[in-house]
């Protein structure tokens, strides 16, 4: 079992290593602001991922965030975002990251993007700026990165069982609560069978959407069908107890885009401006968390860290005891430090950070996590430093 881990693990490492992995962010900003309560003064820290969640918090006017990714590809993408925020219009901004393309693509990098971008993510897009075409058999940039390969994998599916698909088109264009959960329930055990069964518990698979095996073993100690039961829990609280029409992270994976009416924040016109005038408050760092604040000390505000502790806990103990260390070295009272979880109990937040942080309690944190339109993670928590 050992070298079936290893094994695993090379794998996961490999994906990682050589692909873009998230086209789009899989954490629901609109949660985070409410939790997090940015203002002018604020001095923000988080995980890039694809970037769409950096530019929404500078809505909030904060003095600066630092993007840090070890994945340079991520990096890459929110240095095109804040490029065509800052040196095309709205239209053109929107036909890349709203639709995934854009018919001159390769005039409108050449002429206006690609000297904007630093060296690393001039030869990223030279490669893969093709993606944004609308050539070939994937239409969209969404259909790129390993994440939006499986979502265009499963439309190809769902085409092939024409019924299903009628009815799940439905489903993302239900009016009310009540239609909703009527259509889900009904489409339910034809959507998650046993090719599905079969499919999402495979390694690669759950590799393809950023899945470590460290994570996918908390889902099979949680839930009596593995990936699969999680899985089932995860459409049915984001299907049955809040409305789908205005999910933009759900309908971008089913569509391949984003539909007209429903959009993030950053591509929505009524913020171009502001954020054209703003973008330049962001900074990346091709790193990981723990070296940049070594190279970079000051009295942070906010720490975004998403998800990749529950990595860390499996695989780098000692790692994430230094990003512990080092936040807490960079943090002032009141600092406040967002991170998710595949599991419902947290246990590896090392002792000597439970003397300095203060987390809220689960039950306070309740709401938020049910209004989360994502609803593919177990846990939140939010810590203040005392």
């Amino acid at each position: 079992m050992k070298y079936v881990h290893q094994f695993r693990d090379w794998v996961f490492q490999v994906v990682h290593t050589n692909n873009l992995i998230y086209n789009t962010c899989w954490e629901d900003p609109r949660c985070d602001r409410e939790l997090l309560g940015f203002n002018k003064q604020s001095q923000i820290v988080m995980i890039t991922s694809a970037g769409c969640n950096a530019l929404d918090y500078l809505l909030d006017e904060p003095a600066a965030i630092h993007c840090v990714d070890m994945n340079p590809r991520q990096n890459a993408l929110l240095e095109l975002k804040r490029a065509t925020l800052a040196h095309t219009d709205f239209v053109a901004h929107t036909a890349l990251f709203g639709k995934g393309r854009h018919q001159e693509i390769h005039h409108l990098y050449q002429d206006k993007l690609r000297h904007q971008l630093p060296g690393y993510a001039q030869e990223i897009w030279d490669q893969h700026i093709t993606s944004f075409s609308g050539k070939g058999g994937r239409k969209s940039f969404y259909d790129y990165g390993t994440s939006g390969v499986l979502a265009w994998l499963l439309r190809g599916y769902f085409k092939t069982r024409p019924r299903l698909l009628a009815e799940l088109r439905q489903l993302f264009i239900s009016e009310t609560l009540e239609a909703q959960q009527t259509l889900y329930s009904a489409i339910e055990p034809r959507l998650i069978n046993q090719l599905v069964h079969w499919a999402v518990n495979r390694h690669l698979t759950m590799c393809l959407v950023g899945v470590p095996r460290s994570q996918q073993e908390l889902f099979r100690g949680d839930y009596e069908r593995g990936v699969t039961g999680f899985l089932q829990a995860c459409l049915r609280r984001v299907f049955t107890t809040q409305l789908i029409k205005d999910n933009y992270f759900w309908q971008l994976y089913f569509h391949g885009k984003y539909p007209d009416n429903c959009h993030p924040n950053y591509l929505q016109e009524t913020h171009f401006d502001q954020l054209h005038e703003s973008v330049d408050r962001i900074s990346q760092h091709n790193t990981t968390v723990t070296n940049f604040l070594q190279e970079n000390p000051a009295p942070y505000s906010h720490y975004i860290l998403l998800d990749h502790q529950d990595w860390l806990a499996d695989n780098d103990q000692q790692g994430l005891e230094d990003e512990w260390r080092a936040i807490l070295q960079n943090s002032q009272t009141g600092t406040k430090i967002l991170l998710r979880s595949a599991a419902e109990r947290v246990d590896f937040i090392p002792a000597f950070v439970h003397e300095r942080v203060a987390f809220v309690p689960t039950v306070d944190l309740a709401a938020s996590h049910a209004a989360d339109r994502v609803g593919t993670y177990a846990s939140v928590h939010l810590g203040i430093v005392k």
